[in-house]
C-alpha cells in the first residue's frame, strides 16, 4: 500500500535519527538554538513566565531536564512547558514563510527537554529539532491557500504554530526516544489530537498567548511518552476524513504539501530571523520608520503616518483602532502597528527598537502615544501581492511644511532573501540573554551552543542554562 503522509515524514524522522544530517545544516540548526535561547532568557523576568514555572514547578515529579535560569530540573515535559512558554513569550522568536508560523519555539524546548532526559548528543539534538520543525512548517504550508495569500488556520482564528508545532515537537522527542517508525507513525496520529491555540489575544489581550508554545512542546513530549508506552494513532491522522487537515482547514487544505520534495526541498532552512522583539507583522513598518529617521524626518514635524500593510495583517496590528493606539501593556505595543512605529521614530536600541520599547512605561509614555494617535493602518495593494511571502509594508508621513515623505520595505530583515550577519545575531543574542544572566555566562552559553554538532551530550550547555539570574 501507498504510505500516508505521516508514514512517510516518520520514514524521514527514523532514517534522519540513524544517518544525521549534513554538517552545514546541524550548524545552521544550532544557530537557530542560540537564537531561542537568547529570547528564551529574555523572558525570563516576565510574569507570565514566573507564573507557569511556579505551577510546572508544583507539580514534582523526576527531575529530568532544566528549567532554564530556574536553578531546578523538571520532568521533561514540564521543562518543555516552561521553556516553550519563555520561548515564545517575547514574541521574539523565529518565523516561517508563507505558512505564518514560528516552528522553533514549539519544536526546540521539546527537543531540548528530552535530549537531556535521555543523553543525547548535540548532533541528535539538532537533527531531531530540523525535522520536528520541518513537519512543522509542512503542516503550516498544506494549511497555506495560494488564492487567499493567506493561512487557512488564521483565517479561522486559529494559531498555526500551536497546532502545528505540537505534531513537530512529538516527532523530535520521538526521535530522540529512539521510537522506530511506526511508533514514529503514531507519535503523529497522537499529536494531532493534542495541538490547540487561538489568537484572540493578539486582538483584544490576554496573556495565554505566551503559553501557546510551552503547551505545544509540552503535547509533543506527551505525546512521544504515549507512544513510547504503546499507544497508538492512526496511520491517516492527517489527511483522513476525520484527520488534522479537515479539522483545522476544511476542504481548502492541500495535503500534498506534506510529503512535497521531502527529504530533498527543506522548509526548515527558510527561517526568519527577527531582529526586534514584537509581531513580525510589525518589522517592516518599523524598517520604514528607521529609514524615514536616517534621512533626518523630524518625529515632532509630523502631521499625519499612513501604515500601508498587506490586507490580512491589519486585523492583527491595526484593529481595534482604539486599542491599538493606546495599548494597555508593553506586550499588547508589540502587536500594534502604531505603537511600534511611534517607537521606531522616537529613538529605540538594540538592532532598531529594543526591549525597553515594550515595557508598561513605555507603552504610557505621552509623546509615544500621542504620535501612534496620527497612524492610521491601511491595506496596500502592493503588500498584499506580496503576503505572505514577505511581510512587506509602505509607510507614508506627512509633515508640518506640507511635504510628503515614504519609505516601501518589501523584503524583511533577518530572512534568507536579507539574513542577518553573524554579527547582528550574536548582538541580538547577548541583548536578549543580558537580561537575566551575566555576560560571562553569555559568552559561555554561546561558545557550548556552537559545539552542539560535536557536543557527546548536553551535560555543559545545561548547566550553564541553569545559573540563577544575576
Amino acid at each position: 500500500m501507498t504510505p500516508t503522509p505521516a508514514q512517510r515524514l516518520a520514514q524521514l524522522a527514523h532514517t534522519t535519527a540513524r544517518t544525521g544530517l549534513p554538517r552545514d545544516f546541524r550548524e545552521e540548526m544550532a544557530g537557530r538554538v542560540l537564537d531561542l535561547l537568547g529570547n528564551s532568557l529574555a523572558a525570563v523576568p516576565t510574569g507570565v513566565a514566573a507564573a507557569v514555572a511556579a505551577m510546572a514547578g508544583s507539580w514534582g515529579g523526576a527531575p529530568q531536564a532544566t528549567a532554564i535560569a530556574a536553578d531546578r530540573r523538571l520532568p521533561a515535559p514540564a521543562a518543555a512547558l516552561v521553556n516553550g512558554t519563555l520561548a515564545h513569550g517575547l514574541d521574539f522568536d523565529d518565523t516561517h514563510l508563507p505558512s505564518v508560523l514560528h516552528p522553533s519555539a514549539a519544536v526546540l524546548p521539546a527537543a531540548l527537554a528530552v535530549a537531556e532526559t535521555v543523553g543525547a548528543s548535540g548532533a541528535a539534538l539538532l537533527d531531531a529539532a530540523a525535522i520536528g520543525v520541518e513537519v512543522t512548517c509542512r503542516l503550516g504550508m498544506a494549511g497555506y491557500d495560494p488564492a487567499a495569500n493567506n493561512s487557512i488556520f488564521f483565517d479561522r482564528g486559529l494559531h498555526a504554530t500551536a497546532i502545528c508545532g505540537t505534531v513537530g515537537a512529538a516527532v523530535a522527542a520521538g526521535m530522540l526516544y529512539g521510537l522506530d517508525e511506526e511508533e514514529l507513525t503514531s507519535v503523529i496520529g497522537i499529536a494531532c489530537s493534542m495541538g490547540s491555540g487561538i489568537i484572540e489575544a493578539n486582538r483584544t489581550g490576554g496573556t495565554v498567548k505566551r503559553t501557546h508554545c510551552g503547551w505545544s512542546a509540552h503535547a509533543g513530549v506527551v505525546a512521544a511518552e504515549l507512544a513510547r508506552h504503546g499507544i497508538t494513532g492512526p496511520t491517516t491522522a492527517l489527511e483522513g476524513r476525520f484527520g488534522f487537515l479537515t479539522a483545522f482547514c476544511g476542504d481548502r487544505a492541500d495535503a500534498g504539501q506534506l510529503t512535497d520534495g521531502l527529504g530533498t526541498r527543506w522548509e526548515a532552512r527558510r527561517l526568519f530571523v527577527k531582529p526586534y522583539p514584537c509581531n513580525h507583522f510589525t518589522h517592516a513598518g518599523i524598517d520604514a520608520a528607521l529609514r524615514l529617521r536616517a534621512k533626518g524626518v523630524d518625529p515632532g514635524a509630523v502631521t499625519a503616518l499612513t501604515l500601508g500593510v498587506p490586507a490580512p495583517v491589519v486585523h492583527t496590528i491595526g484593529e481595534p483602532h482604539a486599542a491599538k493606539v493606546r495599548p494597555q501593556s508593553g506586550y499588547h505595543g508589540a502587536f500594534s502597528g502604531p505603537f511600534t512605529i511611534a517607537a521606531a521614530l522616537l529613538g529605540g536600541g538594540g538592532l532598531g527598537v529594543s526591549h525597553a520599547d515594550f515595557t508598561d512605561a513605555a507603552v504610557r509614555s505621552a509623546d509615544r502615544l500621542a504620535l501612534a494617535e496620527k497612524v492610521r493602518v491601511v491595506p496596500d495593494a502592493r503588500c498584499t501581492s506580496i503576503f505572505p511571502h514577505q511581510f512587506p509594508a509602505v509607510l507614508t508621513a506627512e509633515l508640518v511644511d506640507g511635504s510628503r515623505h515614504v519609505e516601501r520595505v518589501e523584503v524583511n530583515r533577518g530572512g534568507p532573501e536579507n539574513p542577518l550577519t553573524p554579527a547582528e545575531l550574536i548582538t541580538k543574542f547577548r541583548i536578549n540573554a543580558e537580561r537575566t544572566i551575566s555576560p560571562a555566562q553569555a559568552e559561555q552559553v554561546a561558545e557550548l551552543t556552537a559545539g552542539l554538532p560535536s557536543a557527546p551530550d548536553l551535560t555543559a550547555l545545561t548547566t550553564a542554562l541553569r545559573s540563577r539570574p544575576v
